[in-house]
């Protein structure tokens, strides 16, 4: 029997290979294969990140299982894919400090000159205008991680005013329908490479629980 394969799925400006700490506790813990889906974040619409998505996972063959790890703006990639291609592999979902809403910091950045190219369309759209979001797919459990330590660029363009990780606040990663939703002491980095976060996305992605 094949192992589970979590698929990463990276957030703006990064390439998947920021990953790798998580990556080996995953697979050392859980021994979960790992399949990293890298894009051009800046450069490409959502659908068609979200389609090649779409061409990476049946890229994988047949499995068993396939579980979905999104940081950041890769969380929303996650939906979107769902959205246009229904999975028939069972498997659950984590979320590491996605702004499932809309993102205070992406609005605060988007005024600066050149600030909506940078960002790219893609961000623009799923991150400036706020979303009536909500996970609508109770067979496929999501989890979702936030983090309250605020290091990070976006507090050099924003005034969070509320808990966040520097980045994103804790609010902005609550989404109706999550299984479950916990806050840690890490920073939007920090997400990625915490053994903390590690242990509670691998246990979520085993049992559909954080803690023991």
């Amino acid at each position: 029997m094949a192992a589970p394969v979590v698929v990463y799925v990276h957030g703006l400006w990064l390439t998947g290979h920021e990953g790798f700490l998580l990556q080996r506790r995953l697979e050392q813990s859980h021994g979960f294969e790992w399949k990293a889906f890298p894009y051009a974040s800046t450069l490409l619409k959502m659908d068609e990140i979200a389609d090649g998505l779409h061409a990476c996972i049946a890229g994988l063959g047949e499995r068993e299982t396939v579980h979905l790890l999104g940081h950041s703006l890769g969380g929303l990639v996650i939906m979107r894919y769902l959205e246009r291609h229904p999975m028939t592999a069972p498997g659950r979902v984590v979320f590491l400090g996605t702004p499932a809403l809309s993102s205070k910091a992406a609005k605060e950045f988007a005024r600066f000159p050149f600030g909506p190219m940078m960002l790219g369309e893609a961000a623009v759209n799923e991150l400036i205008k706020t979303h009536a979001r909500e996970w609508p797919y109770p067979g496929r459990e999501l989890g979702i991680i936030a983090g309250d330590q605020p290091l990070g660029l976006g507090r050099l363009v924003v005034d969070f005013g509320e808990p966040n990780d520097g980045a994103v606040t804790v609010a902005e990663t609550r989404l109706p329908g999550a299984k479950q939703h916990i806050v840690m002491p890490v920073s939007h980095t920090g997400l990625l490479i915490s053994q903390q976060v590690a242990q509670e996305a691998g246990q979520f992605l085993a049992t559909g629980h954080f803690g023991d």
